[in-house]
């Protein structure tokens, strides 16, 4: 087995191999024969193996994981929140650009031909580039990728490895999740600021009132029974700003 390449096998004393390009030019494999399907298949984003053996090529056959639905529709919304979108595969450059098109991803966006191994470093690479990288995949391959990132989201619908990798698990495969998901930790952060502001607030306006503060100029004290009061109305109101979570439209 070659990680990220292919596999090797043996049939009666013959070696075989199935993997990708990288494979075939490395056992020194002629593609010119194939080169014209590869390439019309590449071209329409579906991943190619190339059976050969160590005299010729014997066939190609071609992969492709189907688009949910919503992908292209979750790749736009995730740009309205300002966020810049990233397709990192393993898969060639003619399939994974073909890929990127079809969800609305900028060619500039792509990382193809990535090993699994090096998936965790060029999450670190972009990492150098902006403030927070968020990740999200399914796959075996995408776990150390998962860890490596400032918030790790596995598909609930996936491997058990992503899933314990990840920070945030969405319980389908939906990709719109991952959108509703950014979009309720911004408005859960959002409110967690507006309640600290308010508990400030009272505190630092009605303690020194309570303590005293304004009695010796203006003869004012705050009476035990308003305090408790205004303490209980901070409460409430803390209470009642987050349940408006529940309202928020996904």
């Amino acid at each position: 087995m070659f990680e990220g390449k292919g596999v090797r096998g043996e049939i009666s004393g013959q070696i075989y191999y199935l993997g990708n390009r990288t494979l075939a030019y490395e056992k020194g494999a002629s593609l010119a024969e194939v080169e014209n399907d590869l390439a019309k298949l590449e071209s329409a984003g579906k991943t190619t193996m190339i059976l050969f053996s160590q005299k010729e090529v014997i066939g190609v056959l071609a992969v492709a994981d189907t688009l949910k639905a919503t992908s292209r529709q979750a790749v736009k919304l995730l740009k309205n929140l300002g966020l810049e979108v990233w397709l990192i595969t393993g898969d060639n450059e003619r399939a994974a650009m073909a890929i990127a098109k079809n969800l609305g991803i900028a060619s500039g966006n792509v990382m193809a031909r990535v090993l699994p191994k090096d998936k965790s470093v060029k999450i670190k690479e972009l990492q150098g580039k902006a403030e927070t990288i968020i990740m999200v995949g399914d796959g075996i391959n995408d776990a150390p990728a998962l860890t490596q990132a400032d918030v790790g989201i596995a598909i609930g619908t996936g491997t058990d490895i992503a899933i314990e990798s990840g920070d945030i698990t969405l319980a389908s495969g939906d990709p719109i999740g991952v959108y509703r998901a950014i979009k309720l930790s911004r408005q859960t952060l959002r409110n967690i600021k507006q309640n600290l502001f308010w508990a400030y607030i009272y505190n630092i306006i009605l303690i020194p009132v309570a303590a005293g503060v304004l009695w010796p100029n203006f003869k004012i004290l705050l009476n035990p029974i308003l305090a408790g009061v205004a303490m209980a109305a901070s409460s409430v109101s803390v209470v009642l700003n987050s349940l408006r979570l529940k309202k928020i439209k996904l």
